[in-house]
């Protein structure tokens, strides 16, 4: 098969990209990969054709060569199409780089034993290195612009492969020492960056380093291929994990202090980093702050070697009004601490972030990011033990009168900043005690109060109460050691629910989430709220279930008098079970005596079987298990694998019976006979299934302005062999035409898995939106015809059609097609049809008497547009007949 067209190649691309998986199990997916390698040197296709082709390869590298060989194959295809360039300028060079390296990733081929590899490196590293490899790459100008895109590519190689470039870091540094342009500087300086931290960790973990080899010393692949440390990559891929924009933990870093450079290392160590430093101006604030995080790891713990070398930096950078450098900053912090911040230091950047936190000017996720900088600020000596939230000590109080939060704020920003305040009142408890202070304490339960007050609103927004809750839980965990703080919640929180029951789900997901400092007495004061309030009340349905959470063996008889008192007025199935469910957390709770008598009263009274079932169940348990047996009995089933399990199990199935998969639809759909009748056109469809399915779900999808959007359909079962009801899908269409409906099926099978089936198109002819005028008296018939033929001139139009049908066939045409629009008849001779068109439009025909070779049809409507349809339409019939 020859080149295909660029039209050709925009609909293949449009294709996969809508479904690539969809597009690869087809016929047309197995020589994708192929037909796009070779149609790269089609002198037929523009420049701007391949560059699409070569987009798709370094988006779907996997889809497209699935395995190692074909991976190998692609990428040595790919160098030989670049080297088989002409010399003049092109577009294709840049992309065909990028694909190569994507597919040698992708396909995990890296390697010195890969014959791609072993090109694209040198190649790589040369262009990297500015040099001139000779018109086979274009002009020179036109080499020296792939600098960047080649620092790209190792860099991308590197992260890859840790250490790959281990042997090449003298080189690398002699590159970026070079005059030449300053767009060059950034990707050389990253590049230098990342190999130089890899090296060093690597190195360290492993405790494999040779002796008398210089750091920055090139060193040759004992296979001879290069400069490429294929040893020291081997060992990344141990050791190293891809950079994360984190720092490892103080465990996972250990052999990094234990790595002591010889005082040569050092100095050449320490020129690298002053020399990338000195550079960083020319770069991005993106790139700098990547830069800083780099060297600070590789840094980071290096016998020797102190965190100095960064400070000259830190007086350009304290200042920044970037957000990652800023960011990057006090990531050193974290890092170095007092080794490389002053007090002095510490106190601006605080200032800073103070002040920044609250500046009007600023957006509000600028906003949130100061106020998180500040809620984890690394302090130089930080009083508590690690991990302890608390405020910076050198944080002034008066600095933070402007970020105390208030009801008017973002719900974000007034969450962020109460954490602050929370922090404060913390530090501050025991003066406020003492009655040496009244402020943080004070101010926060005003601020709860007026949360409280609009959560309790009847039928306010779920947003306001969402956010009182989500306060109030950041307010139990701040302050949980300090009883007093909590007192005012506790009670307010019991207030609000005396307000409005109806948040009774919010509470009990606050008691799953708090500790025991807040969860116990509130849960005290809950459970005595609830049950001194009567049986009879409209918040019945919530006081059980907050019951169900609270109830416990204290106030036995108060809570067993309610639900005595509660199971009167639970009529309907959904009260009887949340009543159920408080007799089963007192069974767990080891409640007996009372709760016998009370679950033989409800087996006997409740109305709904299944409720009278569950009671009787229950007071089986209590009479004939200890409590250690009823508390395992009424506890999680011990035999269903857990969510957790299912998610890492795959080996058991169970990933796969957590995701939807797409397989081939057991379902066979056709459309029945028309319904006319009703107020809209309803399309009757059958379905027959090959194998039992489950909660089928049709989704339908017309294209297109002309119908509005369709209901889904669903059926609990279906199946095989045994026959189904017709499905209804009414159609609501804004112009009365005939369209195509795409179909899409989500089943369960019957072994329990979730399956989605794209099925073959369904037709909507025009004859399937036919309906019937309301018939009128037996007299009035031919009067109210005439009346509508009448009403659709002048707006409307006129037609005359002759359909050849004989004598004998006119009564069979309408008999068998337009029987229940027929409005007035003289049979076998005339015939008076009026047809309704949805959603707003008519169709009259008369039909005369037959003659010889034809019967004469004169027809009006009041839309233009259906004449071109009514036409096929009638033709179809005399044709059909």
């Amino acid at each position: 098969m020859g080149p295909l067209s660029r039209e050709t190649w925009a609909q293949r691309l449009g294709a996969f990209r809508a479904s690539p998986s969809a597009f690869m199990a087809g016929p047309e997916g197995e020589d994708l990969g192929r037909d796009l390698l070779s149609d790269l040197r089609s002198e037929k296709l523009s420049e701007q054709t391949k560059v699409s082709l070569l987009a798709l390869s370094l988006e779907y590298p996997a889809q497209l060569w699935p395995d190692a060989p074909a991976a190998e194959a692609a990428a040595t295809f790919l160098l030989d199409t670049l080297d088989s360039l002409p010399p003049r300028p092109s577009a294709l060079r840049r992309p065909l780089l990028l694909a190569a390296t994507t597919t040698l990733v992708a396909g995990d081929v890296l390697g010195p034993t890969s014959g791609a590899s072993l090109r694209l490196l040198p190649l790589l590293l040369g262009l990297a290195a500015s040099g001139d490899l000779g018109p086979r790459l274009g002009p020179s100008w036109e080499q020296r612009s792939l600098q960047a895109t080649a620092c790209e590519c190792l860099r991308e190689l590197e992260s890859c492969k840790p250490g790959l470039l281990g042997g090449c870091l003298g080189l690398l540094r002699s590159l970026l020492g070079q005059e030449g342009p300053v767009g060059q500087v950034q990707p050389l300086s990253l590049l230098l960056a990342l190999a130089l931290r890899n090296s060093l960790v690597i190195q360290a973990k492993a405790r494999a380093r040779a002796s008398g080899q210089g750091l920055f010393t090139a060193r040759v692949s004992p296979t001879g291929s290069g400069p490429w440390d294929w040893t020291l990559a081997e060992e990344g891929d141990a050791h190293l994990q891809p950079q994360a924009p984190s720092w490892p933990a103080a465990e996972e870093e250990g052999g990094l202090s234990a790595l002591e450079p010889s005082p040569e290392e050092a100095r050449e160590l320490r020129a690298a980093v002053a020399q990338l430093l000195d550079t960083s101006y020319l770069l991005t604030p993106v790139a700098q702050a990547q830069l800083l995080w780099l060297l600070g790891w590789a840094l980071r713990g290096l016998r020797g070697q102190p965190p100095v070398l960064f400070k000259p930096q830190l007086v350009r950078l304290l200042g920044t009004a970037q957000l990652t450098l800023l960011h990057a900053v006090l990531a050193l912090k974290a890092a170095f601490g007092e080794a490389l911040f002053t007090a002095q230091d510490e106190a601006l950047l605080l200032r800073r972030l103070t002040v920044a936190a609250q500046h009007p000017a600023l957006p509000l996720p600028a906003q949130l990011f100061y106020l998180h900088c500040l809620l984890s600020f690394p302090e130089n000596c930080p009083l508590g033990p690690a991990g302890e939230e608390a405020a910076p000590l050198l944080l002034e109080p008066q600095l933070c009168c402007g970020l105390l939060p208030s009801l008017q704020h973002d719900p974000m920003a007034l969450l962020a900043r109460l954490h602050l305040l929370c922090l404060l009142c913390a530090e501050d408890g025991d003066e406020e005690e003492k009655g040496q202070g009244q402020g943080p304490r004070r101010y926060l339960e005003e601020l709860l109060a007026g949360l409280w007050q609009r959560a309790a609103l009847s039928g306010g927004p779920r947003a306001l109460a969402t956010l009182c809750f989500q306060a109030s839980y950041l307010v139990a965990r701040c302050l949980s050691g300090q009883p007093a703080a909590l007192a005012p919640l506790t009670h307010g929180l019991a207030q609000l629910y005396r307000a409005r029951p109806a948040l009774a789900p919010h509470f009990v997901d606050l008691l799953d989430q708090v500790g025991s400092e807040l969860g116990e007495p509130l849960r005290v004061v809950l459970r005595q709220d609830l049950v001194s309030r009567s049986g009879k009340d409209e918040a019945l349905r919530w006081h059980l279930q907050m019951l169900a959470k609270v109830a416990d063996q204290d106030a036995q008889p108060e809570t067993l008098r309610f639900l005595q008192a509660a199971a009167a007025y639970c009529t309907d199935w959904g009260l009887q079970q949340a009543l159920l469910q408080v007799c089963r957390a007192l069974l767990r709770a080891g409640v007996g005596g009372g709760l016998a008598d009370l679950l033989q009263a409800l087996a006997r009274q409740l109305g709904d079987p299944d409720g009278r079932d569950h009671a009787r169940l229950y007071y089986i348990l209590l009479g004939h298990l200890s409590e250690p047996k009823l508390g395992v009995a009424l506890g999680p089933s011990l035999a269903a694998p857990a969510l957790a399990s299912s998610l890492v199990a795959e080996n058991q199935g169970f990933a796969a019976a957590l995701m939807v998969q797409e397989a081939p639809a057991p379902i066979r759909l056709s459309v029945g006979p028309c319904r006319a009748e009703g107020p809209a056109p309803v399309l009757q469809l059958q379905v027959e299934v090959l194998e039992p399915v489950y909660s089928l779900e049709l989704r339908f999808h017309v294209q297109g302005q002309l119908y509005a959007p369709l209901d889904a359909v669903h059926v609990p079962c279906l199946c095989p062999r045994r026959p189904a009801r017709p499905l209804l899908l009414p159609l609501q269409p804004r112009r009365p035409a005939p369209t195509q409906l795409d179909i899409q099926a989500l089943y369960t099978t019957a072994g329990g898995l979730t399956c989605y089936a794209r099925l073959p198109p369904l037709p909507v002819n025009f004859a399937d939106l036919f309906l019937p005028f309301p018939q009128p008296p037996e007299g009035a018939r031919l009067t109210f015809f005439e009346e509508l033929w009448d009403s659709c001139l002048p707006k409307g139009t006129e037609s005359r059609l002759w359909c050849p049908l004989q004598p004998e066939g006119l009564e069979a045409l309408v008999s068998r097609h337009l029987e229940p629009f027929v409005v007035a008849a003289q049979p076998p001779t005339s015939y008076h049809i009026a047809i309704r068109l949805p959603p707003d439009s008519k169709l009259l025909l008369r039909l005369e008497a037959a003659q010889a070779d034809g019967v004469p049809v004169v027809l009006r409507t009041d839309d233009w547009a259906v004449l071109p349809l009514v036409g096929d339409y009638l033709r179809r019939l005399s044709t059909a007949v």
